[in-house]
């Protein structure tokens, strides 16, 4: 397959901000070529590849890996990885906060696996309306970019644990960039609760309302910047699916 080669032959990148997720950018490169939906990767920044990433990228391009499957499970083994991952930053951020801060990340991370579970019944009742490889490849990719994405975060918690807290976040309302983003969330959000089956809406009510447990769990621990990567990932994945939905 052509675009197998091609992720074979890109050279090694770092961990990339939220939209970017797992190795967004050769794998959106990859779900474009075949006439994906993937949308762009945004705030890319290029450091060393972590070896979960390279480890799929070669897994990627091994010949016996080329079936939908096989790709699949490249990336179900990335993902596995990255679990394993989230674990271990969080057991060692834990043991270095003061109780109270302790606390605060202890509901945030329950909240977070809460969402990632809910999220997991969207992508299946959303994709469970398409047809095609490129769509189950998709699924995988978005299964596997938020788990990427928490154990960077928590990796970039634990290096700055001795730090002061972040001066917490304004009021949404009083912050015209969230707003913004907020704003576009429910839009997109609107969309494609008009598009989902209406056997399947009560499954995006659930998600939705467990991310948002997750970002008000998370509020108190980050700053304004991060409240607005938390919710632009947010408004990437609902306008993702929104344009996914129904496709054949």
């Amino acid at each position: 397959m052509r675009w197998v080669k091609f992720l074979a032959s890109l050279p090694a990148i770092g961990p990339w901000r939220r939209e970017a997720g797992a190795l967004a950018f050769a794998l959106t490169a990859a779900v474009l070529m075949l006439g994906g939906i993937a949308s762009p990767a945004a705030h890319a920044e290029v450091a060393a590849a972590d070896p979960i990433d390279a480890g799929m990228r070669a897994c990627l391009a091994r010949a016996d890996m080329s079936t939908t499957t096989g790709q699949v499970q490249c990336m179900d083994n990335a993902r596995i990885g990255w679990m394993a991952a989230v674990d271990s930053a969080y057991q060692q951020l834990l043991a270095k906060l003061p109780p109270a801060r302790r606390r605060l990340w202890e509901k945030s991370q329950s909240s977070w696996l809460a969402s990632r579970d809910a999220e997991k019944q969207l992508l299946a009742a959303v994709f469970a309306t398409t047809q095609g490889s490129m769509y189950v490849l998709a699924e995988a990719d978005m299964q596997l970019q938020p788990v990427r994405d928490r154990a960077l975060a928590l990796r970039a918690a634990l290096a700055n644990a001795s730090d002061p807290a972040p001066r917490p976040p304004r009021a949404c309302n009083a912050d015209a960039r969230c707003e913004h983003a907020m704003f576009d969330l429910n839009r997109y959000y609107r969309v494609l609760d008009a598009k989902m089956p209406a056997a399947s809406r009560p499954t995006l009510v659930h998600a939705q309302r467990a991310w948002k447990a997750y970002l008000t769990a998370s509020t108190p621990l980050i700053d304004e910047r991060g409240r607005i990567d938390i919710i632009g990932a947010r408004v990437a994945t609902i306008k993702r699916l929104s344009e996914t939905v129904g496709n054949h």
